[in-house]
């Protein structure tokens, strides 16, 4: 079987540290309300900024015409329109470059037959998703430029998951293309750290519901929320169960009691087979439960709120780790890139 370049894995690698920061610029995007600074969406001729005053004037006078600038920032100079736009112009440009960096050594590898016929399809996939992603991100912006100064939280919801399954997505090819000797076969712990990604990504879910509904604020104590354990206002909305999506109070309640849950299934699997990867996992999941805590003690401070998300997907990193070498050493080369 034609085996894959070494230089395939280290693009890789390039690749996943640009989504990974991506994912930060998006948090900081969304945590100072720059996201709807920039109204028109342009993929082809977006990626410079306004050059000249009049440029930055006409650029203006479209935002002030969007529901956010007309009903919250009508007030807004050219000097503090910068200030928002900056951030939005750099989380776009930031997502075109990824596309060029992913797009145009997949061209070179493929023409110069660095790749097999198992790694072709998957790289294609991300690619497609890669699209995906921008054109989500468009529709998660346009769903705050109609009648309402913010964007739709389920939107912003499909947007994060969609960039974390692309960076996850990539970390476990870049883990297929490493070194396999620390794999052994461990069903137990597979079935566990499967498990717990999946219960990540609900927990990562109802944290992007409340942080698309600024409910993050809405109670800044811990352990009890306001002095509550079970804080009121919980089945304020009828039908009941449209609370656990579009109640603030409710989404942060369990979007805290998630949270405790996964990190006491990350510290189960740690304790049960401690091994270095576990551990890791559960150090990241201690960490990342401290930054949550942090976050609403905070008021919902930026710098930490920001890290709590970066410490979401580190811990996914961690656990895809865990699921990784808990497979059995494949038969095969590892450049077959099959799914284990």
């Amino acid at each position: 079987m034609q085996p894959v370049s070494p230089s395939v894995r280290i693009w890789l690698i390039v690749v996943a540290a640009m989504i990974f920061f991506m994912i930060v610029i998006g948090a900081l995007t969304r945590l100072t309300e720059s996201g709807l600074s920039m109204v028109e969406w342009r993929p082809v001729t977006g990626w410079l900024p306004p050059l000249s005053d009049a440029a930055w004037q006409a650029e203006l006078q479209k935002y002030l015409a969007s529901p956010q600038g007309r009903l919250v920032n009508h007030s807004f100079t050219v000097a503090e329109f910068k200030e928002i736009f900056w951030l939005e112009f750099i989380h776009r440009l930031w997502g075109r470059l990824i596309g060029v960096v992913f797009a145009l050594p997949l061209a070179w590898f493929w023409w110069r037959g660095a790749l097999n016929q198992h790694l072709k399809p998957r790289l294609l996939a991300l690619l497609i998703l890669g699209g995906l992603q921008g054109a989500m991100g468009w529709a998660m912006v346009a769903s705050g430029l109609v009648d309402r100064p913010s964007v739709s939280h389920y939107r912003l919801a499909a947007h994060l998951l969609l960039a974390i399954v692309l960076y996850a997505y990539t970390v476990w090819l870049i883990l297929e293309l490493g070194p396999q000797a620390a794999r052994r076969d461990d069903p137990r712990t597979r079935r566990k750290a499967t498990a717990l990604i999946g219960f990540l990504l609900v927990v990562l879910t109802w944290g992007a519901l409340m942080a698309g509904l600024r409910a993050g604020s809405a109670h800044n104590t811990f352990p009890t929320m306001s002095g509550h354990w079970i804080p009121p206002g919980l089945f304020d909305l009828s039908p009941w169960w449209i609370n656990f999506f579009e109640n603030g109070t409710t989404i942060q309640f369990v979007h805290r009691w998630l949270a405790k849950l996964l990190v006491l299934g990350v510290w189960v699997m740690a304790w049960r087979t401690p091994r270095s990867e576990t551990l890791a996992a559960a150090l990241m999941a201690f960490l990342q439960l401290g930054l949550g805590i942090a976050t609403i003690l905070s008021g919902v401070n930026i710098g930490i709120a920001t890290a709590h998300q970066a410490g979401a997907v580190l811990l996914l990193t961690t656990l895809i780790v865990v699921r990784h070498r808990a497979l059995s050493s494949p038969q095969r080369p590892v450049s077959a890139i099959l799914p284990g």
